[in-house]
């Protein structure tokens, strides 16, 4: 008895032997590592002979190369009628299975955006593989190219670069975190409207002297468009403002701020204001370190039909460029310098919001979340039609800020 039992324990585990090694080895054949190719981010341009022109950027390791050292981008672009058809051609020409869960960027051409990508980003989302958290880019230049001068200058790996530039927004807030994930629900939202960052290439010499690549007012600087230099030719500066899934226009380095500010999704930031201790010098200015409050309150009334959007606004700064003579521990000069600031800020909100309204009618801040309690019902809200009734809105803003003098001016 002992010795069937003996026999029976060695059969069964032989046949799990056999099962296991069965179960395995076709996962290793489709899954394995060596047969899978990594995007880590894809270019989607207008097609010449084809729909669409898709660029796909692989990193792979070079060969002296140790773990964590730098690695080589490789690019290859195919012309097909569709992302999904792209995707086959490339697992038969690269010999191996495109993979896409390591995809950070997904750039869209200016072009391609004009003309609507509804359908590329439903296909996109639709792909397991894309995480929801990729961030989308609208580049002013074809995606290849905008790929190819994507190098990092202090990153030695590019998916770390590409995961940490949108994180400048929360102390610039000239760029943002916008992602497809985001992307997709503006679009199938009758509140609100999707929006992506702009990106570009500076091709532009602003160290030559002539009169039209002086820049006056740095708050106004955008992707292709800055003065900004260096070994990476690429930028992202500024918001592309989508209306449905069309490219309605594009926000500065200051309207994004305002955009931002909106949506809570700033930590701090820095606006150079007129000195009002010389209002007559155009190129006297006063830079602050502005902190928004929590105590921002926007509402939202109807006003015969028309919406009526009251949004109030409260920051606190400090003045970071000091001048030898200046009195800014003086209480007089600071309260001049808030409300400065105040009339600035008031400035560039309305005209951000007007321009979003009157100009793109994209609500890319949501503020029709503000409106729903107006309406008794969601369908009548539906029935509203808030995307269309944007362009009426009228704005009042109120912005309040209270200006300490310089960090260390305050406390000595």
């Amino acid at each position: 008895m002992r010795k069937i039992s003996s026999i029976l324990k060695k059969i069964f585990i032989f046949i799990l032997i056999i099962l296991f090694i069965t179960g395995f080895s076709s996962s290793y054949n489709s899954l394995n590592l060596d047969n899978l190719a990594f995007a880590v981010a894809i270019g989607i341009d207008k097609g010449t002979s084809n729909k669409l022109k898709v660029t796909f950027e692989f990193i792979a390791p070079s060969p002296s190369s140790e773990s964590g050292a730098e690695t080589s981008p490789v690019l290859n672009t195919v012309e097909c009628s569709s992302i999904t058809n792209g995707i086959n051609m490339m697992n038969a020409y690269l010999g191996k299975k495109v993979n896409l869960s390591h995809c950070k960027l997904i750039i869209f051409s200016e072009e391609l955006a004009k003309n609507g990508i509804s359908d590329e980003v439903y296909s996109l989302i639709n792909e397991v593989q894309v995480r929801p958290s990729a961030n989308i880019v609208v580049s002013k230049c074809n995606t290849k190219y905008y790929i190819e001068n994507s190098v990092p200058s202090l990153e030695s790996l590019i998916p770390r670069y590409y995961d940490i530039f949108p994180n400048t927004s929360e102390y610039t807030g000239y760029t943002c975190n916008a992602t497809i994930g985001d992307f997709f629900n503006a679009l199938v939202c009758n509140s609100c409207s999707p929006y992506a960052i702009l990106g570009g290439i500076n091709t532009s010499d602003y160290n030559s002297n002539s009169s039209e690549n002086q820049i006056s007012d740095n708050s106004t600087i955008k992707s292709n468009e800055s003065p900004i230099t260096g070994s990476r030719v690429s930028q992202n500066i500024g918001l592309a403002v989508f209306k449905d899934d069309k490219l309605a226009g594009e926000l500065n380095a200051i309207e994004t701020i305002c955009f931002l500010n909106m949506r809570k999704e700033v930590d701090s930031f820095l606006v150079s204001i007129q000195n009002p201790e010389n209002p007559e010098e155009t190129n006297s200015k006063i830079d602050i370190y502005l902190t928004p409050n929590t105590t921002h309150k926007i509402t939202v009334n109807l006003v015969n039909g028309a919406p009526y959007i009251k949004i109030k606004l409260e920051f606190s700064g400090k003045i970071y460029s000091m001048s030898k003579n200046s009195q800014y521990l003086n209480n007089n000069i600071l309260n001049s310098i808030s409300n400065s600031c105040n009339n600035y800020l008031e400035t560039q909100f309305s005209n951000y919001l007007y321009k979003t309204s009157t100009i793109f009618e994209s609500d890319i801040n949501g503020l029709g979340v503000y409106a729903l309690s107006k309406f008794s019902t969601s369908s009548k809200f539906n029935d509203y039609n808030w995307l269309d009734n944007y362009k009426n809105c009228t704005f009042d803003v109120e912005i309040n800020t209270v200006i300490d003098s310089g960090f260390l001016l305050t406390q000595t």
